[in-house]
């Protein structure tokens, strides 16, 4: 499995990471049992892969992953977060004490801020950081979803060695400006939903087979149930450009997964994939999708083939509300 740096610090993560948050189940994933999703972890360590994406506010995720690790704490990279509402001095060493708990462990190597803040601020939450990285508590720091006035109000008065952003393709918004930020900075990119939560696979046929908990990106419609913007989504686009996604998979003959992955891996900055498998099968999968070389003019096509999508989403890199909460 290759790796790669970790930002500026010297760390070494695998180019593959387990995203966690669907070991929590509920609305969003469904029913996930706990077994598998000890297996899942067990099974990317045996694979190479040892960054594991996980999250204060994905139930009880941390817990599961806590779990698993038991006994192989030593070859895993930790990356947790704390939620947006907690990045007072107080809540914040808070939510990092309870992550610590419930992972059973005594440090955090990658603690992410999930979402900014609007009400705390940033010197508050950096102070709060650093006391942590002090105490031998956390090693290094991280932001999720921030976009170019979020990412330069931070680094004026503080380093983050990550940004965690959606990107996909045919969720490209980053590439704007956010992409361009990070690379200025030497702020390695966590994409998560690199295979769009499931679209990218070629898991479903027609718009009207996407779940409800899934279909709530303003990829979709603001009709379905479970969606908080107000917009028409690009349901059309969507599926035409995986009709050509799939069109050049095939005549590589690979998955629409494999091209999927390998466009995105080979992208400006990124360092990590995270990938939410929920058992072994669907992780080895993945990591043999990675194996997948793309010549320039599937590259190219690929690009393509998703424009009218990243057009018509336009410049808001949020993937679920209309008025973003990312800046």
């Amino acid at each position: 499995m290759e790796q790669r740096k970790l930002g500026e610090t010297g760390v070494e993560v695998s180019v593959l990471a387990l995203g966690c948050w669907p070991f929590s189940g509920g609305a969003t994933w469904g029913e996930q049992d706990d077994a598998d999703s000890i297996a899942t972890v067990h099974a990317a360590l045996d694979l190479g892969i040892n960054l594991f994406d996980t999250a204060e506010g994905y139930e009880h995720s941390e817990e599961v992953l806590g779990e698993a690790l038991e006994g192989r704490r030593d070859g895993a990279v930790i990356a947790t977060k704390v939620s947006g509402g907690h990045l007072s001095a107080d809540a914040l060493k808070a939510s990092c004490e309870a992550s610590l708990k419930k992972l059973r462990t005594d440090y955090i190597d990658l603690y992410q801020l999930h979402w900014p803040s609007r009400t705390v601020p940033l010197a508050e939450t950096l102070e709060a950081l650093e006391a942590l990285r002090s105490e031998g508590k956390i090693r290094a720091v991280g932001v999720c979803n921030f976009a170019t006035e979020d990412l330069s109000d931070f680094l004026a008065v503080g380093r983050c060695e990550t940004n965690q952003l959606p990107y996909n393709l045919l969720w490209r918004v980053i590439e704007r400006e956010i992409q361009p930020a990070c690379a200025q900075h030497d702020i390695g990119i966590l994409c998560y939903s690199p295979l769009a939560q499931g679209l990218l696979t070629g898991r479903y046929a027609s718009a009207d087979e996407v779940p409800d908990g899934l279909s709530r990106t303003r990829l979709f419609s603001c009709d379905r149930a479970m969606a908080d913007h107000g917009e028409e989504g690009c349901e059309v686009e969507v599926f035409r450009a995986l009709e050509e996604v799939k069109r050049v998979a095939d005549g590589l003959g690979a998955s629409m997964a494999a091209v999927s992955l390998a466009w995105v891996v080979a992208r400006q900055s990124v360092t990590s994939l995270l990938v939410g498998a929920r058992n072994p099968q669907e992780l080895k999968a993945c990591v043999e999708s990675l194996e997948t070389e793309l010549p320039g003019k599937a590259v190219r096509e690929l690009a393509e083939a998703t424009l009218p999508v990243k057009e018509k989403l336009g410049t808001n890199a949020d993937m679920w509300f209309s008025e973003s909460r990312m800046r």
